[in-house]
Order: C-alpha cells, then structure tokens, then sequence
C-alpha cells in the first residue's frame, strides 16, 4: 500500500462498559469507509478478548501478539480484507497482554507507527472500560469516540471515561455516538443529559457524532459473522452507519478538526 503523503486519521471507538455495541459499530463504520475508497485500517485493541476476527470469520495467520511478545515483522500481522481495508487482530486469552506494561507500550506506538502508514484512517477498537491498555489507545488516538446506548449504566460509564480522559491525561476533545436508539426524541435527551454533566461538572463540550439506530438487522448479522452493512445494505443501521462515516471521513479530510 503506497503511502498518502500524509498521517492518518487515528479515532479510537471506545466506551464504558460492554454491551453497547461498540465492536460491531467499529467494524461496520471501517466498511463503511472502505466504500467511500478510504483506506481504512481497523485495529483490534482489546488486547486479551479481541474479538473482530470472530465477528468476520477472519483466521489470522498473526495477531498484535506475535509482534510485541515474538518480535515479529508488524506487517505480516495484517489482514487484508479489500484493497482498502485491512485488520490488525488482537489477542485473546493471554494473560501478558491483558495490562502490558510501558516497554510493551512503547514498542507498540513504534509498531502502529509502522503500520499505520499509507491509510487514510485508522479506527482503534479499544476494549471497554477505563483499563490501562483502554485508556492508552484513547490516548494514542487523535480522536476519542465514545459509544453510549440508552442504558443508564452506559451512560454513568461513559461520563467516567470522559471524566478520566479528561482529568489524568489532559483530554478535552470527546465526540459521542449513540447507538440502539429508538427514535430521535430519545437520541436528543440522551446527548443532552451526557452534555449537560460533562459541561457542568468537567467543563468540557462533547460534540454528537452520530446516531445509530436499534436494528434487528445488526443481531443477526452479528450471529452470522458478517458486517450488516454489507449483509443487508438497505436496513436502517446500514443508513446511519453510512452517514457516521461521512462524519469520520471529515475528520480525515480536515487536519485541523
């Protein structure tokens, strides 16, 4: 892959707790912007229970693994899926990646470094909650995305992450996607209740993403192993999922947002 002449665009999808659909959306969104002919790198960050090889049946012959406890080459962790878009898979079930200490850390921003080069995007898929590793990836990232549904726990759980970002490690730029949402009246009110806590207690301004709706059209996709959007392109998650990659693919085009 030739290089684009300039660094990539690096978000982090994160959130508070599990359950809110954040892998799927991540993996969806990086198809979403391969479409738009993006060259998208979408990486597994949830170093112990990775996960987007299980949700496309990929079968990586490496994983982020091999490179930082074997020393192998980073490129041949990555699995290409089109012309425009590539996997970086995490691991699964290995204690010594579950909370990798600074020497790991520090190899791992010179292996993304490497092989982030020559995309236009690069989506880092962190693993929820407010671990080290989590908050490393929301920290290399450029742009921190934080996915909220309708549950009052992720909700609370979102705000700690803000909250954490924001108060240990200088953060102030949050951008929120919600996912599950049932109508737009649901969506405003609860944009408007994570905002007004940020904005009252943290002093900050997260700005709304996007907004995906609740689709039984992403479950099943989920259980086939594929991306929705691509599996039933004319759902309604398909169509909200489109448009938030139009919002990221902003974020790419303009160095300065």
């Amino acid at each position: 892959m030739k290089p684009t002449g300039q660094a990539p665009a690096t978000v982090s999808i994160t959130s508070g707790k599990g359950g809110v659909g954040k892998t799927s959306l991540a993996v969806n969104l990086a198809f979403a912007l391969a479409d738009m002919h993006r060259k998208v790198l979408l990486v597994d960050g949830d170093l112990g229970l990775a996960n987007v090889d299980v949700m496309l049946r990929l079968k990586p012959a490496k994983t982020i693994e091999d490179v930082l406890l074997q020393g192998q080459d980073p490129h041949c962790a990555l699995t290409r899926i089109s012309d425009h878009l590539a996997v970086l898979p995490g691991s699964s079930g290995v204690p010594a990646m579950v909370a990798p200490g600074s020497e790991k850390r520090s190899q791992l921003t010179d292996f993304l470094t490497c092989v982030m080069a020559g995309f236009d995007v690069v989506l880092l898929d962190t693993a929820a909650g407010i671990g080290d590793d989590v908050m490393w990836f929301n920290t290399f990232a450029r742009h921190t995305v934080i996915v909220v549904s309708p549950e009052p726990t992720s909700l609370t759980d979102a705000y700690a992450v803000i909250k954490i970002l924001a108060g240990q490690y200088g953060r102030n730029d949050f951008k929120l996607v919600l996912n599950f949402i049932e109508n737009a009246e649901q969506g405003r009110a609860l944009f408007q209740t994570l905002h007004q806590a940020a904005q009252r207690f943290l002093n900050l301004d997260p700005k709304l993403l996007g907004t995906v709706v609740r689709d039984p059209k992403v479950n099943q996709a989920v259980i086939a192993q594929t991306p929705f959007l691509h599996n039933t392109p004319g759902c309604p998650a398909a169509a909200s999922v489109r448009q938030l990659a139009r919002a990221v693919g902003a974020l790419a085009a303009d160095p300065a947002v």
